[in-house]
């Protein structure tokens, strides 16, 4: 169990720094990605921005994720769940449409007017709190590789040991601290782990000014 995100990002800091040479690019996944991601980047001097993605849920709930789109419209879908509740091309297109409004919006909070990093050929390290179905971080993967990115690292606290057996087969290297058998949720693998507020995601943003592209 970690204390918290930051007590994570110590952690995970002690198994990125193999990457420094290779001058990586840290994508965090607001929100609770940034705290983790926080450490590397202050430690380091790492690059960084933010990949934001939405999930995409199921027509009967839609609290119930099938998948998970970027802000390009790069998009991932479960099969299994696609076949499973018969999920129509013209129902995932549509919610494609939507989330990616509701990216676009989050994008101008966050990053304002200034456009994403431009990740080609370049090595980019993912950061998120943790893991669950990994949908979100599979729609980002996709959509780094359209990009052109060289290398993709995965970096996490924890996640399912099924998924991981998933994301290993995606991308170049999956750091992490916890691949437990049986899992739950992300939030019983910390002691304090509070929602991400407005007023902490803008402080730590403006620390992380001078590393930010």
């Amino acid at each position: 169990m970690f204390l918290n995100r930051e007590d994570a990002g110590k952690q995970l800091s002690l198994k990125i720094e193999k990457f420094k040479e290779e001058d990586p690019i840290i994508l965090a996944i607001p929100r609770g990605g940034l705290e983790v991601a926080y450490e590397s980047i202050r430690k380091f001097h790492f690059p960084w921005d933010f990949i934001i993605t939405r999930k995409i849920g199921a027509t009967h709930n839609k609290e119930f994720a099938i998948g998970a789109v970027c802000s390009d419209g790069t998009y991932f879908v479960d099969e299994n769940y696609e076949k499973t509740f018969n999920i129509s091309k013209e129902y995932i297109k549509n919610e494609v449409l939507i989330e990616k409004t509701e990216i676009h919006r989050r994008i101008k909070d966050y990053r304002g007017n200034r456009p994403f990093v431009d990740i080609r050929n370049k090595t980019v390290i993912i950061m998120d709190d943790g893991i669950a179905t990994g949908f979100t971080i599979m729609a980002a993967i996709k959509s780094l590789k359209k990009q052109g990115a060289k290398k993709i690292i995965i970096a996490i606290p924890v996640l399912p040991k099924s998924t991981l057996y998933k994301l290993k087969s995606m991308v170049d290297e999956v750091i992490y601290l916890i691949a437990p058998e049986e899992f739950y949720a992300v939030g019983l693998y910390y002691k304090d782990f509070p929602q991400i507020t407005d007023e902490l995601l803008t402080l730590l943003i403006e620390n992380l000014s001078g590393a930010t592209i």
